[in-house]
């Protein structure tokens, strides 16, 4: 159950990580979900996130956000990025993750996974063995079913942290 619900790391924020050491580890491909990892819940991508992609870029990475909301509401975010885009991606299912690296040209053994929420973001990269980064979520206001997700997610977060480093990761 454990393997399933824990992530490979958690941090504070997907802008803290040490993405070169991450590079030097042999990842290529990054891909993120968007509300709450990357920006506040609906909220447009500005300067911040257009450079940190810019970023990442220069690093060498290809990049790609991953999003269970609407096209409407991926699209313009991720052309602020200029990064590609799987929007609708029912996670936890695998469609969506295998879909986003056959657009970047990566696979699973180079491609990472950051994201907010263990049981849609993090469940969903586990099943296919897709490594992973849990975040802290950017901002309490959320949709209401979400914030009963977050309840679930106590407990897991709990025990996940009295064993493990906050920002170590375990590959």
């Amino acid at each position: 159950m454990k393997a399933v619900l824990y992530p490979g790391g958690y941090f504070d924020s997907a802008f803290t990580i040490d993405y070169k050491k991450l590079w030097d580890k042999g990842f290529r491909g990054l891909m993120f979900d968007i509300d709450n990892t990357l920006t506040v819940h609906n909220e447009r991508a500005e300067k911040k996130e257009a450079a940190f992609f810019k970023y990442l870029r220069d690093i060498g990475f290809k990049t790609v956000v991953i999003s269970n909301n609407s096209k409407k509401r991926v699209e313009p975010f991720a052309n602020m990025l200029k990064t590609p885009f799987v929007s609708r991606a029912k996670k936890p299912l695998s469609s969506g993750y295998l879909r986003a690296m056959h657009m970047i040209g990566t696979n699973i053994k180079n491609t990472l996974f950051i994201g907010d929420q263990l049981y849609t973001d993090i469940v969903g990269a586990n099943r296919i063995g897709l490594k992973n980064i849990l975040v802290h979520p950017i901002s309490p206001k959320e949709a209401f079913w979400i914030r009963i997700k977050r309840i679930f997610e106590i407990p897991v977060i709990a025990m996940y942290e009295a064993s493990h480093k906050k920002n170590a990761l375990l590959f």
